[in-house]
């Protein structure tokens, strides 16, 4: 398993580089809440599959926010990527209907088979909500765009097959628990879910000390045909 690493954003405003740290200023000092939220998603462990790194985060959204990019990896190749975002405003925002927002891109290349699939934009997006309450998280204000673009070849490139690109964007409000500080970790086995189900890979095993599953694959949730497994090694 892999444990999630990154770097604090002390505030939204300001150039300060990709090195940023979680010193408070006076001017903007990190919540507890925030802090504790983002201890939490570097604690998470994950798949071996995933390698995830910290990036920076978006500027301006938030008073305070928090980033990792995370790719499925089998052997040389990238199955799937994508970068979740951790938001907070301890004043609360309207739109969001809490203090923490989570927004997340979500990136594939399909084989022909799955691209051809008419419902395969519901399918995506209820392997993002199935992944959230395959874990039992409670979340709110889910919203979301899945697109596909296609890619055909010609010239010098003929000899290429066609490709399509599935791109899922979307934003939720996870539910605040104790403290005022939501399950990030568990929120983010989710997104690894999401990842590895949108790369093709099959079903984590459930832990059998906890019982919970990894990867989703519960009732309700519509599967596309495999692409691939995990490299053998």
């Amino acid at each position: 398993m892999a444990a999630a690493q990154g770097h604090f954003s002390d505030h939204s405003e300001g150039d300060r580089g990709t090195d940023e740290t979680a010193d408070s200023t006076e001017a903007n000092p990190v919540p507890p809440a925030f802090r504790r939220a983002v201890e939490a998603l570097r604690a998470a462990r994950l798949r071996p599959e995933i390698e995830i790194d910290p990036t920076r985060p978006p500027q301006r959204l938030a008073p305070h926010a928090y980033a990792v990019e995370a790719a499925v990896v089998d052997g040389e190749e990238d199955l799937a990527d994508g970068r979740l975002v951790l938001l907070h405003d301890p004043d609360g925002h309207e739109a969001w209907k809490g203090t923490f927002r989570l927004v997340t891109l979500v990136r594939a290349e399909l084989e022909p088979e799955m691209a051809a699939d008419p419902l395969l934009p519901e399918v995506c997006w209820s392997w993002l909500t199935g992944a959230m309450e395959a874990r039992g998280l409670a979340y709110g204000e889910a919203s979301g765009t899945v697109t596909m673009a296609g890619s055909h070849y010609f010239g010098g490139l003929a000899d290429r097959r066609p490709a399509t690109q599935i791109e899922i964007r979307a934003s939720w409000t996870p539910r605040e628990g104790l403290g005022g500080v939501p399950d990030t970790g568990a929120h983010l086995a989710a997104w690894c879910d999401l990842l590895c189900q949108i790369a093709g890979l099959p079903p984590e095993p459930a832990d059998p000390a906890t019982g919970a599953a990894g990867t989703v694959s519960g009732a309700g949730i519509v599967s596309l045909p495999q692409r691939r497994g995990p490299q053998q090694v």
